[in-house]
C-alpha cells in the first residue's frame, strides 16, 4: 500500500482520536511531512521504538503504541498462561502523552488477558527495571524518549530479568508488531473490565528500591564524617529524577543538596532547556548559575527518565566544566577498585563491563588492579546479559558497568542504566577527594598522569526521513568497500567489522569475534587510538566515535582534531 493510501485510511477513520485529526488537518497541505508520517511504520527494534508525536504510522500516537503493546502481548501468549499471569510492569516519564500511552499499553495487554502493574505517576527508567524483577514480571514497558527533544516519545520493552529485551526476543516481538497491518483497529479492554487485569502501583516499590540503594556506597564512615559537607547542586531537568534522587542522597548522608527549583517541575516542554540532555553544557545553564551563587563543589543532572547522569566540576579558574561520560566512568571505576582494595573487599573474580565505543582509560585502571574488563556491543542490554551469565555460572562478580553516553550501573538490582545509583556513587567519590583537598577535576588529572592522557569525541550526524536512512546505509557500505588503512599519519593495525563478526588485518588474515553481530565498524590504530562508526539504534543518526591516547594533553587533543578532520569526508 502506498503512503498516500495509508494516509487516506487514517483521514477517513471516523473514530480517529481528536488531537490526531487536528494534526492531520495541520499537515495535509505539506506533502513532505505527510510522506514522512506515513511512508513506513515507526521502526521497532531491539530498544523498542522512539519517534515524533503526531498522526501517522511513523509517529508516536495511541495507535502505534497499541500496535507495539499488541505485538508484546502476542509474544507473551506464546510463552503460556503462567507468563500472562506474571504480567508486565509499566512506567512512564514526564513527556507529552506518557500517562495515556502507559494506560493504552495496559488496556491492550488486558484485552489479551495479561496482567499489568502500572505506576500511579511518573517514575524513572531504572525503577521500571527494578519493578520487573520485584514483581517477577515476564516483561516491562517504559514510556520515554530519554533525552530527545520535547516533541518525541518512545516505547521501550524489557525482558523478565529487568534488562531491555535481548535481540532474539525483540525480533519475535517485532514480527508480531508488524503482523497487524492496520493499527487503527486494535482493540483494548473496556474500562469496566480493566480492574481485573490492571494493578496501580504506588510508593511501595519506591521504598524497596531506596532500601537497595543503601548497598551502593562503599565507605559509609567517610560519608558519615563528610557527606553533609559536600556542596551539591542537583537538577532533574524537568524529569523523573527529583523524588528518588533527593531521597537516595539524603538517606545516605548527602544532605547539603540544593535543587534547581525551576527545573524540578515535571514539564513535558522542558521549558528552561534547549535539550534535556545532561551531556550538553547548555543543560547546566541554571545549575551553573546556582552553583556559582552557592560556591558549589559539584553540579549533577539527570535526564528526563533518570537513566543518564551528567556532572560539572569546578576548575582552578572557578569555572564549571561538564565532564564526559567516559571521564565520570573512569573516576568511578578507579574509586570503586581502589576503595575495595583498601578495605580488602576487591574480589579475585571482579568484572567491569563497558561498550566497545567507550574509553580505554578504565581498561588500564582495571589492568592495574587485576580486574577483568569486558567489552560488549552498544546497548545496556548487553551489559545486563553479561551480568546474568556471570550470575548463572558464578564465574565473576560484577563491579561496575558503563557506556560513554552517560549511562552507569553500580549494583545489579537494576539491569539498565541507573542515574540514581550513579548520583550517589559520584557524590561519594567527590566527598573522598574533597577530604583530600581535591576536586574531581584534580582527581582526573591524576589519573591521566598515572595511566596516560585519553580523550574521546562523538560526532553525531542526523540524517532524517526516508532519504536519511538511505544515506546512512550508503556511508556504511562505502566504508566497508574501501576500508581505510590510516587516519591522517596514523596507520590502522586492524579493523573489526561486527556485521560479519570478523577482525580484519591488512595482510588479509581474519579472526572471528565473539560478540554478536551488529552494524558497527571499529578501527584499531597503531598508537593505541581507535575510531568507530555505527548508525544509532534509536535515532536517525550515524555516529563517529574517536578514542585518542598519548603522553600529554596537548598531543592527545591534536590527535582528536586530526581524526575529526579525517572523518569529515564520511560525515559530510
Amino acid at each position: 500500500m502506498s503512503w498516500k493510501n495509508t494516509y487516506l485510511k487514517w483521514k477517513e477513520f471516523n473514530e480517529l482520536e481528536p488531537s490526531l485529526k487536528n494534526n492531520l488537518f495541520e499537515i495535509e497541505q505539506n506533502e513532505t511531512e505527510l510522506q514522512d508520517a506515513f511512508y513506513a511504520p515507526l521502526e521497532f527494534g531491539t530498544a523498542g521504538m522512539r519517534g515524533i508525536l503526531g498522526a501517522g504510522i511513523n509517529r508516536m500516537n495511541i495507535y502505534t503504541v497499541r500496535q507495539a503493546a499488541n505485538g508484546l502481548a502476542l509474544f507473551i501468549a506464546t510463552l503460556g498462561e503462567d507468563a500472562k499471569k506474571r504480567g508486565v510492569a509499566i512506567a512512564y516519564d514526564s513527556r507529552h502523552q506518557s500517562p495515556e500511552f502507559a494506560m493504552e499499553s495496559a488496556k491492550t495487554l488486558a484485552n489479551h488477558g495479561i496482567t499489568s502493574y502500572v505506576f500511579e505517576s511518573l517514575r524513572p527508567t531504572p525503577e521500571l527495571s527494578f519493578s520487573v524483577r520485584h514483581f517477577n514480571c515476564i516483561a516491562g514497558i517504559m514510556i520515554t524518549a530519554s533525552h530527545n527533544p520535547a516533541n518525541y516519545n518512545g516505547f521501550k520493552v524489557y525482558g523478565e530479568d529487568g534488562a531491555q529485551m535481548p535481540p532474539q526476543d525483540a525480533d519475535k516481538v517485532t514480527e508480531f508488531v508488524r503482523s497487524v497491518e492496520n493499527p487503527l483497529v486494535i482493540e483494548v479492554i473496556s474500562d469496566d473490565k480493566s480492574d481485573d487485569f490492571i494493578n496501580i502501583v504506588g510508593e511501595e516499590v519506591d521504598t524497596i528500591y531506596l532500601e537497595e540503594m543503601l548497598s551502593v556506597t562503599i565507605d559509609n564512615e567517610l560519608i558519615k564524617r563528610s557527606g553533609d559537607k559536600l556542596n551539591m547542586v542537583f537538577t532533574p531537568l524537568h524529569g523523573t529524577g527529583k523524588m528518588l534522587g533527593e531521597k537516595a542522597l539524603s538517606q545516605i548522608g548527602f544532605t547539603n543538596v540544593s535543587l534547581v527549583e525551576e527545573q524540578a517541575i515535571a514539564d513535558p516542554n522542558f521549558t528552561t532547556v534547549k535539550s534535556p540532555n545532561p551531556e550538553e553544557l547548555s543543560a547546566f545553564e541554571y545549575a551553573i548559575r546556582l552553583g556559582e551563587e552557592l560556591s558549589a563543589d559539584l553540579l549533577v543532572a539527570t535526564d528526563p527518565d533518570a537513566d543518564r547522569l551528567g556532572a560539572a566540576v569546578r576548575l582552578p579558574s572557578g569555572e564549571f566544566r561538564v565532564l564526559t561520560g567516559n571521564q565520570l566512568a573512569s573516576l568511578m571505576v578507579h574509586y570503586i577498585l581502589s576503595k575495595k582494595q583498601e578495605k580488602q573487599e576487591l574480589p579475585s573474580n571482579g568484572m567491569v563491563l563497558k561498550s566497545i565505543v567507550s574509553s580505554e582509560l578504565p581498561t588500564r585502571i582495571c589492568d592495574a588492579y587485576d580486574v577483568e574488563m569486558k567489552n560488549v556491543l552498544t546497548g545496556f542490554k548487553f551489559i545486563a546479559e553479561q551480568i546474568k551469565e556471570a550470575e548463572a555460572k558464578n564465574s565473576a562478580e560484577f563491579l561496575f558497568g558503563f557506556e560513554e553516553s552517560y549511562g552507569y550501573l553500580v549494583k545489579p538490582f537494576v539491569r539498565d542504566k541507573d542515574a540514581i545509583q550513579a548520583l550517589v556513587m559520584l557524590a561519594e567519590v567527590a566527598t573522598y577527594y574533597m577530604e583530600k583537598g581535591q576536586t574531581l577535576y584534580d582527581a582526573l588529572l591524576d589519573l591521566y598522569k598515572e595511566y596516560g592522557y585519553f580523550e574521546e569525541k562523538t560526532i553525531s550526524v542526523t540524517k532524517s526521513g526516508m532519504e536519511g536512512l538511505k544515506e546512512i546505509a550508503t556511508i556504511m557500505h562505502d566504508v566497508r568497500e574501501q576500508l581505510p588503512t590510516s587516519f591522517g599519519s596514523v596507520k590502522v593495525n586492524y579493523t573489526e567489522d561486527y556485521s560479519v563478526g570478523k577482525r580484519l588485518f591488512a595482510d588479509g588474515q581474519e579472526q572471528t569475534l565473539e560478540l554478536p553481530k551488529a552494524n558497527v565498524l571499529k578501527f584499531f590504530l597503531e598508537d593505541g587510538s581507535w575510531i568507530a562508526i555505527r548508525p544509532s539504534g534509536t535515532e536517525p543518526k550515524i555516529k563517529f566515535y574517536i578514542g585518542a591516547v598519548d603522553q600529554t594533553q596537548e598531543t592527545v587533543t591534536e590527535k582528536i582534531e586530526l581524526f575529526t578532520n579525517e572523518l569529515a569526508k564520511y560525515s559530510a
